[in-house]
């Protein structure tokens, strides 16, 4: 415990019998009857508070030369008395004068227990071991584990006496002559009957590591160091070696394999953090849920704050792993205020622009391995371009695509590599989207764009639909679908366009009414009879077939069927209409809708196509010539 430097009139003990403050008491009450969900923190609390004055004797010995010295190296011990039953927590740091112990244990210097229980009843049961902290009360924690507390203390001030500040949760405590010879305090718990546990090595140990680890001096139990107090992300980034950084990913992820990327930073603007963040080599079991594991944890002057800190990042790299650790925030900022603290929206925006940065040097210095790392993580990438407007930009130039460029869908390129092999005049960017590479390489919607040396980028991530949405237009070229619309790939305003019969046109309209929104003349295909194109608005077909993933009756749109005037089929097609045989006519012309269909994977009249296949046959062995 520490309290500002006291007058030497203040140095001699004042004992006696003393009364709580009165808010002390309604908090007493709270602390003893209210606060059982994690007692854990109790530890925690009594921890910081002998770093805070281990930090107080460290920095008041500089300017102070006169105060009392310490005893042996600075540290916190933990001791354990089974036959009596009690914990102990010693540090040799500034020490309490019996003025300070009873103004810092006997009042609260800032928020009101009225808040403080207004706040934990909003908050609930599991909320109130970040509200102790926060309201600067974490000492009176100590209660939720001992029915009786005492503070054994010899102050730094050169003629402090030792004195003894006990308490057993009524609603006085008394303060007597103490026996502590040396500089520091001794807090020593009574533990409760249903508290024995905390008298077991083990669980203080595991408590003492999941929450006070990286506390910057050393804690010991009996002979046994608890702790790290020199930690990886405090140091000189050139000085941790890789071998470190290994050891503490896994530690601190639970993978076996090491970490693909790592980035190690320490910042004082525009505030001052440490993080040591790391990227795996293979995508986590369950990044497909927002809501899965993130081994990412938040400190406050290595004090753990946050064990999964969600808030730190943002969802689309909720595949990172590591920690982060800040000076700026309060100890005990609760969990419920994290995403809305100033501090931390900084800490996230910077840490956010440092793995940007971290990632646009991997995609440059190794790009074998960026490529690796996007295909693991590449769609979740893609999740910011659609939902991070002010990082936009840079995630879309980190995006690499599969194009038809390569036939074995291997290869991948960036959107400024597909840009610079672009012929001059060319501004559009094509792409297709689809339910995978195969499906997407052979639809009719390409041949034209193939015919003319188009490279068009094929998309097959779920969230690609949303993806190209917020990538409207880039370095002055403007994205657009091969499926939607119609198609004209930078030709000539005066290069002819496809016509059909204008009676036929009319027939297939009528025939298909219920079916398609238009007949039309394709510019798009030269191999293909027929192909179904998306509406310039509205929900294309892929769009429609991942919604229908989620709610089956998603009413199915009415798209456009394009059909090729120079195909032989079409012009048997046209002729049999010429010549009034509609109702031989109508079947070739169902083919044409069908097999559109069929090249999409739509196969929902099977009946329906087997019947106009057998008329078709019936047809051509009369000899129609069909």
């Amino acid at each position: 415990m520490s309290e500002p430097s006291p007058t030497a009139s203040q140095t001699a003990p004042a004992g006696g019998t003393f009364s709580f403050d009165a808010e002390v008491r309604q908090l007493l009450d709270l602390v003893i009857h209210s606060l059982y969900s994690d007692r854990d923190i109790f530890l925690r609390e009594l921890i910081s508070n002998a770093s805070d004055a281990l930090d107080r004797a460290r920095v008041e010995g500089l300017a102070r030369p006169e105060l009392r010295a310490g005893d042996g190296e600075p540290g916190v011990s933990i001791t354990v008395d089974a036959d009596a039953g009690t914990l102990t927590l010693s540090d040799n740091g500034v020490g309490l004068t019996a003025e300070q112990a009873k103004k810092a244990l006997g009042t609260i210097a800032h928020s009101g227990t009225k808040a403080f229980a207004e706040l934990l009843k909003a908050q609930g049961r599991g909320g109130e071991h970040n509200l102790i902290g926060q309201f600067g009360v974490g000492f009176y924690s100590a209660l939720m584990v001992a029915d009786r507390v005492e503070v054994r203390s010899l102050s730094a001030e050169p003629d402090a006496e030792a004195i003894v500040w006990s308490c057993d949760g009524s609603t006085t405590f008394q303060i007597t002559p103490g026996e502590r010879a040396t500089r520091g305090t001794d807090i020593v718990l009574y533990l409760r009957d249903d508290s024995k546990e905390y008298l077991d090595a083990d669980r203080i140990r595991g408590v003492v590591q999941k929450h006070s680890r990286y506390v910057g001096y050393p804690i010991k139990l009996g002979e046994e160091q608890l702790n790290e107090p020199q930690v990886l992300w405090t140091k000189n980034p050139a000085e941790v070696t890789e071998d470190e950084h290994k050891r503490f990913y896994k530690q601190v992820s639970g993978d076996w394999a090491d970490p693909a990327v790592t980035l190690h930073v320490r910042a004082d603007a525009p505030i001052q953090y440490s993080a040591l963040l790391y990227i795996p080599e293979r995508a986590p079991h369950d990044l497909n849920h927002v809501n899965g594991r993130r081994p990412l944890k938040l400190y406050a002057r290595k004090v753990l704050i946050l064990d999964e800190a969600r808030e730190l990042l943002p969802d689309w790299l909720r595949f990172v792993r590591g920690v982060a650790d800040c000076e700026d925030l309060q100890l005990n900022v609760s969990r419920e205020m994290v995403q809305k603290t100033p501090v931390v929206e900084k800490l996230r925006k910077a840490l956010t622009s440092r793995l940007i940065k971290r990632l646009e040097t991997f995609a440059k210095d190794d790009n074998d391995g960026y490529l690796r790392f996007w295909k693991e993580f590449g769609p979740t990438l893609k999740e910011g371009v659609h939902h991070d407007a002010d990082n936009r930009e840079k995630l879309v130039k980190l995006c690499r695509f599969n194009t038809t460029r390569h036939d074995d869908g291997e290869g991948l390129v960036s959107l400024e590599e597909l840009i610079a092999a672009m012929p001059e005049g060319q501004d559009t960017i094509w792409y297709l989207t689809g339910p995978d590479r195969e499906t997407c390489a052979r639809s009719p919607h390409l041949e034209q764009l193939r015919k003319k040396n188009v490279e068009v980028i094929l998309l097959t991530d779920a969230i690609d639909e949303w993806f190209v949405q917020s990538v409207t237009e880039h370095q002055g070229k403007t994205w657009k679908s091969a499926a939607r619309g119609a198609q004209e790939a930078d030709e000539a305003e005066d290069a002819p366009k496809p016509t059909l019969d204008a009676g036929l046109t009319g027939w297939l309209n009528g025939l298909f009414a219920g079916s398609v929104k238009e007949v039309r003349a394709s510019s798009r295909l030269t191999e293909s009879p027929s192909v179904l194109v998306d509406d310039d608005w509205g929900l294309g077909a892929n769009m429609e077939r991942i919604l229908r993933g989620v709610q089956k009756d998603l009413p199915t749109s009415r798209r456009i069927l394009e059909i090729n005037p120079d195909h032989p089929m079409v012009k048997a097609l046209g002729r049999l209409q010429e010549e009034g045989r509609a109702e031989e006519a109508a079947p070739l012309a169902h083919l044409l809708l069908d097999q559109a269909r069929l090249v999409e994977g739509d196969v929902s009249d099977p009946a329906g196509l087997v019947q106009r296949l057998r008329a078709l046959s019936e047809l051509a062995a009369k000899g129609l010539g069909v």
